[in-house]
């Protein structure tokens, strides 16, 4: 747990002071879309592994 409280700081302290604002969103919105994009990737790899589907 102590680990994503970690990530939690970083991240937070990656946009304090940050002054255009329409920028921090973009970047915060863009951070959280590129996790999906990972997360999606993983499950992905899991499920053709783990099912027996072939890797051409």
């Amino acid at each position: 747990m102590g680990t994503l409280l970690h990530f939690k700081t970083l991240y937070t302290e990656a946009f304090k002071n940050c002054k255009p604002e329409i920028l921090v969103v973009i970047l915060k919105i863009y951070s959280v879309f590129c996790a999906g994009m990972l997360l999606m990737a993983l499950y992905a790899f899991f499920h053709r592994a783990f099912t027996g589907f072939e890797f051409y």
